[in-house]
């Protein structure tokens, strides 16, 4: 699966969005270790706190699924600068490790790739919990 491949699918995802408050819609594309893909849309709610962003979707999917392990996700939405992850996402990839490939693209073509780690380089990850091993 190329970079390029894993773009065109979450822009495919992003046809998907359910934003009838906000029209932003965002498409995510998550990548497995075993060559798995799992696509995620933003879903809003009129009860705001509710709406999910397509990151957590495409990972919540994934994980559900029993897996794991993911090595890239790219992220697509229609904005002049780059959309990144909110922290609630970044905090969701954080849990499955900090070298996850985040690449954020418009639909211009402009692109930035970040690593999960990069994104939230301070994590709270299983290391603060008392008696937890790594």
């Amino acid at each position: 699966m190329t970079d390029q491949e894993l773009i065109e699918l979450a822009k495919k995802a992003r046809r998907n969005a359910y934003v009838p408050y906000s029209g932003f819609a965002v498409g995510a594309a998550l990548l497995t270790r075993e060559g798995k893909i799992y696509l995620g849309a933003n879903i809003e709610n009129a009860s705001y706190g509710l709406t999910t962003c397509a990151e957590r979707t495409a990972i919540f999917k994934a994980v559900s699924e029993g897996e794991r392990e993911f090595v890239a996700m790219a992220v697509v939405a229609d904005s002049e600068e780059l959309s990144s992850p909110c922290g609630a996402c970044r905090q969701v990839l954080a849990e499955f490790g900090d070298r996850i490939r985040v690449i954020m693209v418009n639909l211009e073509g402009k692109q930035q790739e970040m690593t999960s780690g990069e994104l939230l380089p301070a994590a709270f990850t299983v290391k603060q919990l008392r008696g937890q091993a790594d």
